[in-house]
C-alpha cells in the first residue's frame, strides 16, 4: 500500500525508512500544498491499488489537474545509483544540496540514494550548506544556490541538474565557480534517459534510446511500474519493454537532439513551433531570469506565439530582446503578445507552463507591445 509522509519532517529519511521497513511504498507530501491539491492527493492515494513489489511512489509535477502517482520498485531507482554516485563525485561520507521539495520525485529519488548508501542530504529544500559537495535539483534550484554567493555552498563541486532545459550562461556561472555541471533529461516514469556534460545529449548509462517517428522511446532498468489505479490517466505508453511518455526527439550527428513533447507544439498557420527553442532565444537576452513560451488562440491560424518572462534586476532592455528575436527567429516563431511577471512553477520548480498561459490570457500578470 501507499503510506504518506509528511515532507518537512526533521527525521525525513528514517520515515521513509521505517515505512519501506514495513512494505509500504512511501509518497511524500508538501505542507505547502493547496488544500485543494493536497485532498486530490490524499483521495487518489486511498483509491490507490498497487501491486505488491511497489516500494516507492512519486508524482507527477504536472501544475494542475488530478494527481498522477508513478510507482516503482526498489530496484528501478537503484539500479542507476552507482551512474548517479560517479556523476556526482560522492558517496554515502558526503552531503548533497537538495533546493528542491521533497514531494519532487527528483528529490525523492536523491533521499532514495541516500538511503541505498548514497550522499546524505542537507535539509530538504536548503540552497545553503557548508559542507555540501554535490546537489541534484532543477535550474532554479541551482541558480538560487548561486545567487547566494559562494559561502552557501563553499565545497560545492557537482551539480546533477533536470526538471528543465539549463541555458548556456546558468551552466557557465556554475563552471566559473568550480562546479562541474551534468544535466540530464529524464521524466518521473522514466527516469534517468539522456545526459549532457556540455558536449551534447548521449544516452544515460544503461539505458537503450530508438526514435520511432519522431518519438523518442526508452528501455531500460529504470523504468517505473506504471500508474497507480484511480489517479488521472498520464502519457505512458508501452510496447513490450520499451516505454515512450509522448517526448519528441532525433539524432544529429551522433547527439540526441530533444525536440519536447509533441503536446507541447505551438500551432500556428503552416508552422509548428517548438517552445524550447522560442525560450532559449529570450533566455539569452541580458536581463531575463527565464521565459515560458505558450499558444495564443487567433482564429482561423491557430495559434499565435505567446511569452511570459521573468526579468531579472533591472530588467532587459525592449530594443535588444526585439532585435534578437527578429535575428534568430523565423516570423512565425517571433512572439506577438509579450508578458512579464514571475513565472509560476511546479513544487520542484520547473516552469508551469500551462498556469503561465492561464495568468496571461486572465491579465493576471503585465502586458506590453
Amino acid at each position: 500500500m501507499i503510506s504518506l509522509v509528511d515532507g518537512d519532517a526533521p527525521d525525513l529519511l528514517s520515515r521513509l525508512a521505517r515505512v519501506r521497513r514495513v512494505g509500504d511504498a512511501p509518497l511524500v507530501m508538501n505542507p505547502r500544498w493547496p488544500r485543494a491539491q493536497r485532498d486530490m492527493v490524499v483521495d487518489a492515494t486511498r483509491r490507490a491499488s498497487v501491486p505488491a513489489e511497489t516500494r516507492w511512489a512519486a508524482l507527477t509535477s504536472g501544475s494542475s489537474g488530478p494527481p498522477r502517482i508513478v510507482l516503482r520498485s526498489s530496484a528501478s531507482w537503484a539500479a542507476s545509483f552507482p551512474a548517479v554516485g560517479q556523476l556526482l563525485g560522492a558517496d554515502e561520507g558526503d552531503r548533497i544540496l537538495l533546493p528542491a521539495p521533497a514531494s519532487s520525485s527528483l528529490t525523492l529519488f536523491s533521499l532514495a540514494h541516500a538511503l541505498g548508501g548514497g550522499p546524505h542530504p542537507a535539509l530538504v529544500g536548503s540552497t545553503t550548506d557548508p559542507e555540501a559537495v554535490c546537489l541534484h535539483g532543477t535550474p532554479q534550484g541551482l541558480r538560487a544556490v548561486l545567487e547566494r554567493g559562494p559561502a552557501a555552498a563553499p565545497r560545492l563541486r557537482a551539480a546533477l541538474i533536470g526538471g528543465s532545459a539549463l541555458d548556456a550562461s546558468l551552466r557557465k556561472d556554475a563552471e566559473d565557480r568550480g562546479i562541474r555541471v551534468v544535466s540530464y533529461y529524464g521524466a518521473a516514469e522514466l527516469s534517468f534517459v539522456a545526459l549532457d556534460d556540455g558536449t551534447g545529449w548521449r544516452p544515460f548509462p544503461g539505458v537503450e534510446i530508438d526514435i520511432v517517428d519522431d518519438e523518442l522511446w526508452v528501455r531500460s532498468p529504470f523504468l517505473c511500474s506504471g500508474y497507480a489505479d484511480g489517479g488521472s490517466p498520464g502519457p505512458l505508453r508501452w510496447n513490450g519493454s520499451w516505454a515512450t511518455v509522448g517526448d519528441r526527439a532525433r539524432w544529429a550527428d551522433g547527439r540526441l537532439d530533444l525536440l519536447g513533447r509533441a503536446d507541447g507544439a505551438i500551432l500556428s498557420a503552416s508552422a509548428t513551433i517548438r517552445p524550447d527553442e522560442v525560450e532559449a532565444v529570450i533566455r539569452s537576452v541580458p536581463g531575463v531570469r527565464d521565459a515560458v513560451v505558450f499558444g495564443v488562440p487567433r482564429g482561423r491560424v491557430g495559434s499565435l506565439v505567446g511569452a511570459l518572462l521573468e526579468p531579472d534586476p533591472p530588467g532587459w532592455n525592449r530594443s535588444v530582446l526585439h532585435a534578437t528575436v527578429r535575428r534568430q527567429l523565423a516570423p512565425a516563431h517571433r512572439p506577438r503578445q509579450w508578458f512579464a511577471g514571475p513565472l509560476p512553477r511546479t513544487a520542484s520548480g520547473k516552469p508551469a507552463r500551462t498556469e503561465a498561459r492561464r495568468r496571461a490570457l486572465a491579465g493576471e500578470v503585465t502586458r506590453y507591445a
